[in-house]
This record gives C-alpha cells, sequence and structure tokens, in this order.
C-alpha cells in the first residue's frame, strides 16, 4: 500500500484537484452502459478496469503537471447495499468490490509514483441524488452506511467523501459512521439552482446542523452537482458556516438537476468559462482548495481549472 500523502486537503493550504464526473464520462463519452448509474460493476470485469485505469491516469497527469494535490474517488458512490442489491451483489460481493476500488486508486498512486495523492472512499446517498428529502434519521443512516464505510476504511483510504448529499440526517449519520472507523469524513452537499439544498434548506444552515450533531466532527464540507452560476452568490456571504467549505465539485451544465434528469445527451458546457470559474472562487474565496468537477466534467474541464489558476499554464 502506498504511503497516505502528509497532509488532507483540510490541513493544507495548497489547491487540490479532484477527478471529474465518473458516471458521465463512462456513459456519453466512452459509450459504457451503467444500469442504475453504477460504476463499481466495472471492477468485475478487466477490460473495464482498464478503462478506470485510463480514466483516473489522465486526473494524476493533469494534478502532476500542475504541481498540485489530488483527489481521487473511488468508483463506489452506489455500491451500497440496497443500490448493490438491485444489481445482484450480495454483502460479500460488495465488501470485496469496494476493497478493490480502494485497491485499484493505490495501485495507481504507487505505480505513477504520485505526491500529494488522496485516496478518497466514495459513498452515495441511499436514496436519489436529486429528490430524496431525507427517509431516515441520522441513527438509522449512520447504521446504513456504516458497512460500506467500515470496508473503504479498512481498504487504506483516507478519507470518506459522502456525495450529493440531500439532506442533514443522511449527513449526519454519514460523519457518525466515519467516527466510528476512525476514519475522516466529507459531505458534500447537492444544491439546486438557488444555492440551497433541495428541500429549501439554506447550505449555512445544513452545515450548522451536521456540526450541532457531531460535535464538528467532519473533516470539512463541499458542494456538488450544481454549476458555480447556481452557488457562487451564497459563497458571497458572510455566514461563519460557510467557512467549514473546503471547495466544489460542479457541474459543467446550468441546467437544473430536472432538466438533467431528462436530457438524452451530454452538456459539457464551456470548458475554458468551467475552469476560470472554480479558479476566480478559490482566488475569491482561498479557503476552497478542492476543485473539481461532477456530472458532465472531463479532462478538459480539470485541465482548464489547472491552467486558470494563478501561476497555472496550459498543460
Amino acid at each position: 500500500m502506498a504511503t497516505a500523502p502528509d497532509l488532507l486537503p483540510h490541513e493544507a493550504d495548497g489547491v487540490y484537484l479532484t477527478d471529474g464526473g465518473l458516471e458521465t464520462d463512462l456513459i456519453f463519452l466512452r459509450g459504457i452502459d451503467l444500469p442504475e448509474f453504477a460504476s463499481f460493476p466495472l471492477l468485475d470485469d478487466p477490460a473495464m478496469v482498464e478503462v478506470l485505469r485510463d480514466y483516473y491516469r489522465d486526473y494524476l497527469r493533469i494534478g502532476a503537471e500542475a504541481g498540485v494535490g489530488m483527489v481521487l474517488e473511488s468508483p463506489t458512490w452506489r455500491a451500497s447495499s440496497e443500490w448493490g442489491a438491485l444489481l445482484g451483489y450480495d454483502a460479500a460481493r460488495l465488501a470485496d468490490v469496494n476493497r478493490r476500488a480502494i485497491e485499484l486508486l493505490d495501485e495507481l498512486r504507487t505505480s505513477d509514483g504520485a505526491e500529494g495523492v488522496v485516496l478518497s472512499g466514495c459513498i452515495g446517498p441511499r436514496g436519489d441524488a436529486y429528490v430524496d428529502l431525507g427517509s431516515m434519521t441520522p441513527d438509522q443512516a449512520a447504521g446504513y452506511h456504516a458497512v460500506q464505510v467500515g470496508v473503504l476504511a479498512d481498504a487504506g483510504a483516507d478519507l470518506i467523501s459522502a456525495m450529493t448529499i440531500t439532506n442533514t440526517a443522511e449527513a449526519i449519520g454519514v460523519v457518525r459512521a466515519a467516527l466510528d472507523h476512525s476514519i475522516p469524513s466529507v459531505v458534500s452537499f447537492t444544491v439546486e439552482t438557488d444555492g440551497r439544498l433541495p428541500d429549501g434548506t439554506p447550505l449555512a444552515t445544513a452545515i450548522d446542523e451536521v456540526d450541532e450533531h457531531t460535535d464538528a466532527a467532519a473533516a470539512y464540507f463541499l458542494i456538488n452537482c450544481a454549476h458555480p452560476d447556481h452557488f457562487r452568490t451564497v459563497l458571497d456571504t458572510d455566514d461563519a458556516a460557510l467557512g467549514r467549505l473546503r471547495g466544489v465539485k460542479a457541474n459543467a451544465s446550468r441546467m437544473s438537476h430536472a432538466e438533467l434528469d431528462e436530457s438524452p445527451e451530454l452538456d459539457d458546457g464551456d470548458p475554458p468559462e468551467f475552469g476560470q470559474q472554480l479558479a476566480d472562487l478559490h482566488v475569491a474565496h482561498p479557503h476552497l482548495n478542492v476543485l473539481g468537477g461532477c456530472c458532465g466534467t472531463d479532462p478538459r474541464h480539470l485541465a482548464a481549472v489547472a491552467a486558470s489558476l494563478p501561476g497555472g499554464s496550459a498543460p
């Protein structure tokens, strides 16, 4: 197993890029079918493992050329019990595929001699990433996510990142599950075009609520699955809770979630504009040092971020 990075993003001042929109990249750019929008079954096909290697190596190259840190999200967003059951995975197979996901990233970090690379064990919501407004209590959420969190932690993930979380109860449960397994946790909230959670909760209120019920145990918070135009003005407010944000994984498209759900084609936006927008967010808010992509983004978008950062240049 490769050596863990000396610092995680919340402990450092430097910029960390992330990978982009894995699932939209695989579906729309590589023509790979992903039932239930799940990428983890690809780990059971040797040819698809090579596709995943190629995907991650593109981002490792961008980070290395830019001289910045890199956070790689494991392809396990859907690899929890209920989503796994829909795809024919029992508990043993799910544990194995979660473990191998981290082993793959660790292999890449080792073989490429990459420095400053953080392996993030990615988990997703129990329900729909856009509309689930909270079907569990925090204790139920902790119980649901505990098994996957434990496997990812034992496999060597540097932290756990809960992506596209739509409600505070589930976020609280994830943080508690990570605490039980002694691994740092990151909560990444999905926001709508008004910068609020899908149930209308202001972002700062959601962060405060999670911190209140977990003794501020999350390492940091992110925003993901929204275009920078949807949350930029929210970040300009002076609410202290927003200081707990460390970055964004933004969508390429300005479409709403409802529009994206109905779109048969990929909207990849404008990569140079995307790169400049994320770089501008970092300049305006230096504590936002984790910059990455979500739906519709690919290496072009992250290369544009790297080129747009102060002192950056096109790869």
